[in-house]
């Protein structure tokens, strides 16, 4: 790129097109939707909001919704997650910290924790980011499943269908 030009016009838009292999831009004017056929049921008072659902690099991008207290789910992450709590907060029982709302949560990977929601909490929404898989566990490491984007993604498709939007509304969020 020239360094010794100027822009002259520097609302002009760029002017040519993109690579042709590029995918489109997602975007999502109310990402915390009203509509609730949009909240993807994970577990009893457990939902999550699809953002990105990316199957070429392995990752997602979702709100996870929580309408209880107590344990949410032991996990693992072999990659690293990243989160954002936008309502109420949480912890990881083994940590001493709290995720409220307006913080960043970087999970390393490799790490395993149990996901805890307080009574006093009635709605906590976070942004996550999840590279790779979570695999779930028992206290001791046992594994007792697995979540990765494939699965995200047929959660979707099924729940989409079933609520009236049809299987391929779950496309939009596919890259």
């Amino acid at each position: 790129m020239p360094t010794d030009r100027t822009d002259p016009e520097p609302l002009t838009p760029y002017q040519y097109p993109n690579p042709p292999e590029a995918l489109p831009e997602i975007v999502i004017p109310n990402a915390i939707p009203t509509d609730e056929r949009l909240w993807v049921p994970q577990a009893e008072n457990v939902w999550f909001r699809p953002l990105c659902l990316n199957a070429s690099q392995g990752y997602w991008m979702n709100l996870l919704r929580v309408r209880k207290s107590g344990v949410l789910s032991r996990h693992r992450h072999p990659q690293a997650v990243h989160g954002f709590v936008l309502k109420g907060r949480w912890k990881y029982l083994e940590h001493d910290w709290w995720a409220e709302e307006g913080g960043y949560v970087f999970e390393p990977p490799g790490e395993t924790h149990t996901l805890y929601v307080p009574e006093d909490v009635q709605e906590m929404i976070t942004y996550f980011q999840v590279n790779g898989v979570m695999y779930y566990t028992d206290p001791y490491g046992k594994g007792m499943g697995y979540e990765d984007v494939f699965t995200k993604i047929d959660m979707c498709r099924k729940h989409f269908e079933e609520v009236g939007l049809g299987s391929d509304y779950v496309k939009q969020f596919i890259r």
